[in-house]
């Protein structure tokens, strides 16, 4: 029970946090039979919930031990549906028994419920799929030898792709993979059980990188450097086509790197002399994609402006319902932790607290100086969360407007620093793209 409770709540604070949520495949989760769900693990506890949040059936984690280091803790994540694991990193926590916690992943699977392991262990913001471990393998692999290879047990990877994941209203994509049966390997685990779970967990890491976007650490911040000058493009405004264009580009990069290598110093100093230039401008890099007007740009400024005067109103009530809980988070969160990755789970759980005690406030308030009917009190109650998202779109608005009417000026100034500027651009296109 607590358990649905909680997934509706947390379900609602996820679609507030995140303005796209993106689900490919997921008819690969209808399954009669028991599942393991694997994933990559780049967002801590949002990864958990994003999992479930995709899934129509209740899912079981497995979960590391050190979480469950009281009575009163291993009581409530118990019956969140999380089963307590002790790692050797760790250390191990009295009162958990790495056995039983198999067992019940055992019973679990063969009453036909859905597992999640992340087969990683430790959660780490990168965007590359680390070492996996085998004990899912094995698990899926004895729960088959327990019933005989009569289970159909399937193993479903899922790649979780954050555009910017400790950001609100960023986007994230979920891929499902088709998934594979534990028992096509039952054969070989009966014979020699360590070289089946291997061979079971290599098969697992070529399914799961088949939905994940990957990158080393240097190489996705050379990657993240070209996005800045790419990524504000109109062929790039949802997740997917983010991360179809940093493979397309990674790839492009390794070809270069193995066919062509002087060419990488090059594309480095023309991204250099791009970055320089449009910071001591102080313009951002999507100035030098074509068709952008003068005329066109003159009257998308004066449209702009009247609307952005029909929705002042609605941003200042929406501005003064939600900025202190908004700044009240973003204050908390940091001196929680340092960890970039703790981030998102922290803001959504700090939210789903202060939200609804600063709206109730407001709602008493507004009740004891009008005497609201109802009605009335519902539909303000209402209004608060919805005006609060109008608000936060509204200032991201008001920015690109102000940034529009900067750049009109610009073009209008500096011409020629745009023509070289453009320049530049194209000779990384054609390095890059061509």
């Amino acid at each position: 029970m607590l358990y649905r409770i909680l997934r509706i709540i947390v379900g609602l604070g996820i679609r507030l946090y995140y303005k796209e949520i993106l689900v490919k495949n997921k008819k690969a989760l209808d399954h009669e039979g028991p599942m393991i769900i694997i994933a990559n693990h780049p967002n801590t506890l949002m990864d958990a919930w994003m999992i479930g949040f995709v899934n129509k059936r209740p899912i079981y984690f497995m979960a590391k031990g050190t979480f469950f280091n009281s009575p009163i803790k291993r009581k409530i994540l118990t019956s969140l549906n999380m089963i307590p694991i002790n790692r050797k990193t760790d250390g191990a926590v009295r009162g958990i028994n790495n056995k039983d916690s198999f067992e019940a992943c055992y019973e679990l699977l063969e009453k036909g419920k859905t597992l999640v392991i992340f087969p990683e262990g430790n959660s780490f913001p990168e965007r590359k799929l680390r070492q996996l471990k085998s004990g899912t393998a094995r698990i899926a692999l004895e729960t088959e030898k327990r019933n005989e290879g009569k289970l159909n047990l399937k193993i479903v990877p899922i790649g979780l792709f954050y555009s910017q994941a400790e950001k609100f209203r960023s986007s994230v994509m979920i891929s499902i993979e088709n998934g594979l049966y534990a028992k096509e390997f039952l054969k070989d685990f009966e014979s020699n059980t360590t070289s089946a779970a291997r061979q079971l967990t290599e098969k697992m890491r070529i399914h799961l990188e088949r939905v994940l976007y990957t990158a080393e650490e240097e190489e996705e911040h050379f990657l993240e450097r070209l996005y800045q000058v790419y990524g504000t493009t109109r062929k790039m405004q949802n997740v997917a086509e983010e991360a179809q264009w940093r493979e397309k580009i990674k790839q492009r990069i390794t070809e270069i790197q193995l066919l062509q290598p002087y060419l990488i110093e090059e594309i480095q100093g023309i991204l250099y002399q791009i970055e320089w230039r449009t910071q001591k401008m102080r313009v951002q890099a999507d100035i030098l994609h074509k068709g952008r007007k003068r005329r066109s740009f003159l009257l998308q400024g004066v449209l702009s402006g009247l609307l952005l005067l029909v929705g002042f109103p609605f941003f200042v009530i929406g501005y003064m319902h939600n900025i202190i809980p908004y700044r009240l988070t973003d204050f908390i969160v940091p001196k929680i932790t340092n960890y970039k990755e703790y981030y998102a789970p922290l803001a959504v759980l700090l939210s789903l607290i202060f939200y609804p005690l600063f709206y109730i406030g407001f709602l008493l308030l507004a009740k004891y100086i009008f005497d609201l009917s109802f009605w009335e009190q519902l539909i303000y109650f209402i209004s608060m969360p919805v005006l609060g998202l109008y608000a936060h779109s509204f200032a991201r608005y008001f920015k690109r407007i102000g940034y529009k009417w900067k750049y009109l000026l610009f073009i209008i100034n500096q011409t020629e620093a745009l023509n070289e500027l453009r320049a530049l651009k194209k000779q990384l296109d054609k390095m890059l793209l061509d």
